[in-house]
């Protein structure tokens, strides 16, 4: 997974709320069995509207989404994630989360930065003429008006994203550990190298 310390460009002002993901990745483009081109399909039903932000020219390629609350809420696919990495997406800054969301989203490299809704609503008039910054190491997201919003993360995900960690990234950062414990459990318990018990 590609390390992740700030994020900066211009921002998607979508600022719909309960978006679920359903939403940010319609079922019929579930039967697909590589992440790969999943950006197309990500808001389709929205980009179906006359108009819509996802279709505007100057935020084409945004690395930053802003959302309303509630963002990623009803089924728990991890497509919905994927689609908006293709889409080039890092970040995605609203008021809250769903919690399975959350997850996905931490797994595929994508930070989820929760704000109160009026600094939410400040950084969507932004968005829409300038561009923004997220820094996931000083946990703080800024604009090029002095506006300077602080954010919380859990220590684990934010090192994790720091140093580009997903979960086989994580088991082979201990493969020393895992190596030295297989190991001693061969010299104490060779029976179980075999596959036959004790006695054999």
């Amino acid at each position: 997974m590609e390390p992740l310390r700030e994020v900066d460009g211009r921002a998607i002002p979508f600022g719909a709320r309960n978006v679920d993901t359903d939403v940010i990745i319609p079922a019929h483009w579930l039967k697909t069995v590589t992440r790969d081109g999943l950006g197309r399909g990500a808001f389709e039903t929205v980009r179906a509207e006359p108009g819509n932000v996802f279709d505007d020219p100057q935020f084409a390629g945004a690395p930053i989404l802003i959302a309303g609350d509630n963002f990623g809420c009803g089924s728990s696919r991890e497509h919905a994630a994927w689609a908006l990495r293709d889409m080039g997406v890092r970040a995605v800054i609203a008021p809250s989360f769903s919690d399975i969301f959350s997850g996905n989203a931490f797994k595929n490299g994508i930070l989820t930065v929760a704000l109160p809704q009026e600094q939410v609503d400040r950084l969507i008039e932004i968005a829409r003429t300038d561009p923004i910054a997220v820094d996931l190491e000083s946990q703080v997201v800024t604009t090029p008006f002095q506006d300077r919003f602080a954010f919380a993360i859990d220590p684990f995900r934010k090192q994790c994203l720091l140093e580009g960690l997903d979960e086989v990234g994580l088991t082979l950062a201990r493969d020393t550990a895992i190596a030295n414990y297989e190991g001693r459990q061969a010299r104490e318990m060779p029976w179980l190298a075999h596959g036959t018990d004790k006695a054999a």
